[in-house]
Parts: structure tokens; C-alpha cells; sequence
């Protein structure tokens, strides 16, 4: 059944990042290159402009789950916007959102997930718990590591400004992340 143009996902994945060329090539911005990384995977073509955002919509695979990946468009800060109307429209279960985010406090190439969990400081996670109304989202925290110092401008010059690791190193990191959120979207990895 489809509801105006979108049709329900067993899944909906969500990249965090900013818009804009300025913001593409930056730490802040992994969680987009994992999303755009797995619709590629996923033979899934170009994505519409839906909900304040790019979203990718097919199957994880074939006879994969039926997946839908967002990228908001409306700043990190603003994401719930974009993804609280996605996940009503897709009427997808909240244990299903799938949320990919720079994590500052995981040495560069870490990946943890989980489910729910607190926020710590995260301002797109602030954004999508007011947009889902609660916490208990998937993550697939990605490791950009954290600079010596926890000066509000230092930090965000850290993810804000270019990788510091080579290009290779960050399509391992991509590489890792994208293989962490299939496990987890094709049922081999729970979240805990």
C-alpha cells in the first residue's frame, strides 16, 4: 500500500550530516557518507527530496528488507524535523529507526551500536529524540575521535574542518560503519 508517494519500511536509516559542500569532507558529515554508501550497496538509485531531506527507498539486498534511507537536509541540529515526519509517513517502529552519527567520544575507526542510550551532547541526537518523541532509536556510533582539548570551538572545529586521517583510512571507517548498520538491518547483529 502506498501512502503518498512513500511506501512503509521494515527499516529507516538515517544519516546525520550538514548540507552543503562546505560540510561534505568533514567528520561531522560520516553519518551521510555511510547512508549514501549503503543506498549504493543496495542498488537502491538516486534518492527523491522527501520530508526536508534525500531519501533512498528499496529492499536491503534481494529479498532484503524493505529500507528507506534519509539524509535531513535541514543542519544536524535540526534533523528530528526531517526524520519525526519520515517515521510517521513510513510507519516505521521506532526499534527500527537506524540512526549513523560521528562520535567524538570513540577513538577514530571505532564502531559501537546500540539501542537508545543517553544523548551525550549530541545535538542531532537532541534534535531526533524531539522528532521521535524518545530515545530508544538504534545508533551505529562511528569513532571520529576527540581533540585534546573540550573547548566548545576546539570540538567543533574538530568535526567541523576536514579530516585529519587520509582518504583511506576514512573509507575503512566508512567501509566498517556500512558493514556494522547491514548486520543490523538483515537481522545478524542485534542491538543492545
Amino acid at each position: 500500500m502506498i501512502l503518498r508517494g512513500v511506501t512503509p519500511a521494515d527499516w529507516l536509516v538515517v544519516g546525520l550530516g550538514n548540507p552543503g559542500v562546505r560540510y561534505e569532507r568533514t567528520p561531522h558529515n560520516v553519518g551521510f557518507q555511510v547512508a549514501r554508501a549503503l543506498a549504493e550497496r543496495w542498488d537502491l538509485g538516486r534518492p527523491r527530496d522527501k520530508f526536508r531531506g534525500q531519501l533512498y527507498e528499496g529492499r536491503a539486498g534481494v529479498g532484503g528488507p524493505r529500507v528507506a534511507i534519509l539524509l535531513p537536509q535541514t543542519f544536524m541540529n535540526d534533523s528530528g524535523e526531517s526524520a519525526g515526519p519520515a517515521r510517521g509517513q513510513l510507519k516505521t517502529p521506532l526499534e527500527r529507526v537506524l540512526v549513523l552519527h560521528d562520535e567524538i567520544d570513540l577513538p577514530f575507526g571505532e564502531i559501537r551500536s546500540r539501542l537508545g542510550g543517553g544523548l551525550a551532547g549530541h545535538n542531532g541526537l537532541k534534535s531526533l529524540k524531539r522528532g521521535f518523541g524518545d530515545p530508544a532509536f538504534g545508533r551505529v556510533r562511528i569513532g571520529v575521535g576527540r581533540p585534546d582539548s573540550t573547548d566548545p570551538e576546539i570540538v567543533s572545529a574538530h568535526v567541523l574542518g576536514a579530516w585529519r586521517q587520509s582518504a583511506d583510512e576514512v573509507g575503512e571507517l566508512v567501509d566498517d560503519a556500512v558493514r556494522t548498520a547491514e548486520a543490523i538491518v538483515l537481522g545478524e547483529r542485534e542491538l543492545s
